[in-house]
């Protein structure tokens, strides 16, 4: 039995999403948010924990939590469905759209699992090219564009790894040209202070996605996916049942409870970014790019893998992006708190140009 025989050829041929097993002290890699509740939310939260029943399944759909997200996002509860994380909920996309109109475009570089799980998925992908301001290359975007091609355009913005927003007016010129659906990912939208949701009431053919891993909440694995009632139906139909558990449940219903607690979390790490990005663009052998995220682009003068390596040793691990074809020797950090973001610093200042030294 040859295994290539039994997996689909895109599956085979691709790496997949690489989680390297390197465990440093000061973890600035995922764009998580780095600190923590304090210690009598925890207990509430515990409290909270301690009320599920375990040897029942969850509740299917989660209405009540849908509801209150609705709310949160200022929609109607049939435009909203909950994932386990956003991946689950691209997962959905690229598994039902598959009609007339088929494939998957794709702006590059950008958050990589758009690609990895639309090839999963049995999906053509086509990638275009961001312009040099890392915004999106519209007539680039349209010349890829047919009748029946693409069902999904996937745009996040802010866009990782490069940190910076998408104009609104090249989003909505690929929205009226695409004969699919434009899903616009805000993940990191309340870092930016800036929102495109407003643009639901004027196109049916969008869908957003969002999420509280970013915000202080990667563990519990909850994701949003917000759009025309008509589509959520459809996409509702893929969904798993019983696919957001009954422990996330209750934490995501303790974040909207709490949300003034992390509300003050985004704020100091906004704060945090700015000190990180000054000092980032006070070592000479680095170009730091601005971000709207929690997390800063930068790229090196030189052999990133080094970098990356020597960071590593002193316990610092990063994202080294220096596998894109398009981005050599370039870097993604998160916003970490004070202290993370001055041990950065200082192990960066330290590393110099020369090999070897």
């Amino acid at each position: 039995m040859k295994i290539q025989d039994l997996v689909a050829k895109g599956i085979f041929e691709q790496s997949g999403y690489i989680t390297p097993e390197i465990i440093g002290e000061i973890k600035m890699d995922a764009n998580e948010n780095p600190f923590t509740i304090q210690e009598p939310l925890k207990r509430k939260l515990r409290e909270r924990m301690g009320g599920v029943v375990l040897n029942r399944y969850p509740v299917a759909g989660a209405p009540e939590l849908r509801e209150r997200f609705a709310k949160y996002f200022g929609v109607k509860k049939n435009m909203i469905m909950l994932g386990n994380g956003s991946d689950e909920l691209i997962q959905i996309l690229c598994l039902t759209l598959k009609g007339k109109i088929k494939g998957v475009l794709v702006p590059v570089p950008t958050f990589s699992m758009y690609k990895i799980i639309a090839v999963n998925t049995g999906n053509k992908v086509v990638e275009v090219p961001l312009d040099k301001k890392f915004d999106l290359d519209v007539e680039a975007i349209a010349g890829r564009i047919k009748d029946d091609f693409p069902a999904l355009i996937f745009l996040s913005s802010p866009n990782s790894p490069t940190g910076n927003l998408f104009s609104r007016s090249k989003i909505e010129a690929i929205i009226r040209r695409t004969p699919g659906i434009v899903v616009i990912d805000e993940a990191y939208a309340k870092f930016s202070g800036h929102s495109q949701m407003s643009l639901l009431k004027k196109y049916d053919n969008l869908i957003f996605l969002n999420t509280v891993s970013k915000l202080g909440m990667a563990s519990i694995r909850v994701g949003f996916l917000i759009g025309n009632p008509d589509i959520i139906a459809q996409l509702d139909k893929v969904r798993l049942p019983y696919n957001i558990n009954s422990l996330s449940q209750v934490a995501a219903s303790f974040f909207l409870d709490y949300n003034d607690e992390f509300s003050k979390q985004i704020k100091e790490i906004i704060k945090r970014r700015e000190e990180l990005y000054r000092g980032l663009s006070q070592i000479k052998w680095i170009k730091t790019y601005p971000s709207r995220a929690n997390f800063i682009f930068f790229s090196c003068a030189f052999d990133s893998n080094r970098i990356y390596n020597k960071l590593t040793k002193e316990g610092i691990v990063v994202k080294n992006l220096n596998i894109l074809p398009l981005m050599p020797n370039c870097m993604r950090v998160s916003v970490g708190s004070k202290k993370e973001n001055e041990a950065l610093l200082k192990a960066l200042k330290n590393i110099s140009p020369k090999q070897g030294a």
